[in-house]
């Protein structure tokens, strides 16, 4: 068997093993419609877009265990992906003093840091351009709001799946012409055992949004992330359940801070 051919198989070998992600990360299924490239691992779980070089979605969930501050970034490529179809670190150079972004995590750092791979966060599989004012500010604030509500004591784990948006041709990275940033981003959270039972929220927050914006402005329904990502989020719930909690927006809002 030449080396080659060695590879290509070894690579096939840990995406099917791939494809069957753990319940703690995808409490009611991981989504679908996205690429067959999905990287398991303890803190999240990942599927890469080749085409865009960034994560369809991201899924983890966050405990008060998972939890660690103050983790350091060093960024690198995944080595679980093919080098054509993730980033370097180099891919990402004048991207911050030319388009004001930053690297951004998708499975965030803070909230995930106390896992034993929590190294893994800074593959830059999970991290995306994203606005220096949209990291920082309300995107920042929901992911402070996320680990407060996994600290509740009658909160057993927040269960979130999240990822970039892409519907337009915008500014490209500018030591890589061929790779858009993302135009915004989503995430869709619920605790408890069910959507089901109410206590559940999807935000949409596109890369304009100002740093001192509140991101109660931007929840939308899982119909609508659904709509404009075409992916299929929660798979596992009936198709009725999901025809009632997708259409409307969940009461986990007004538990983060929301009026």
């Amino acid at each position: 068997m030449n080396g080659y051919l060695k590879a290509a198989l070894l690579q096939a070998s840990f995406f099917l093993l791939a494809c069957a992600p753990p319940q703690e990360n995808c409490a009611l299924g991981c989504p679908t419609g996205g690429s067959a490239q999905t990287l398991v691992r303890e803190s999240y779980t990942l599927n890469n877009n080749p085409r865009t070089h960034f994560a369809n979605w991201v899924a983890y969930t966050v405990t008060p265990a998972s939890q660690a501050s103050n983790r350091p970034r060093h960024w690198q490529r995944d080595p679980g992906l093919p080098a054509g179809d993730t980033l370097s670190p180099a891919d990402y150079k004048e991207a911050n003093k030319r388009l004001s972004v930053d690297r951004g995590h998708l499975a965030p750092l803070a909230a995930l840091g106390g896992t034993t791979d929590w190294p893994t966060l800074n593959y830059l599989s999970n991290i995306t351009p994203q606005r220096t004012a949209l990291n920082r500010g309300p995107w920042a604030r929901l992911e402070d709001q996320e680990r407060a509500l996994a600290n509740r004591a009658d909160v057993a784990a927040v269960h979130s799946v999240t990822g970039p948006l892409f519907e337009q041709q915008r500014e490209t990275l500018p030591a890589r012409a061929d790779i858009a940033i993302p135009d915004g981003y989503w995430k869709v959270i619920f605790i408890g055992a069910s959507p089901q039972e109410g206590k559940y929220v999807a935000f949409l927050m596109m890369q304009d949004v100002p740093a001192d914006a509140s991101f109660c402005a931007y929840q939308v329904t899982v119909q609508e992330i659904e709509r404009r990502t075409r992916l299929k989020i929660w798979p596992a719930l009936s198709e009725a359940i999901a025809r009632r909690v997708k259409g409307q927006k969940g009461g986990l809002g007004k538990e983060m801070g929301c009026g």
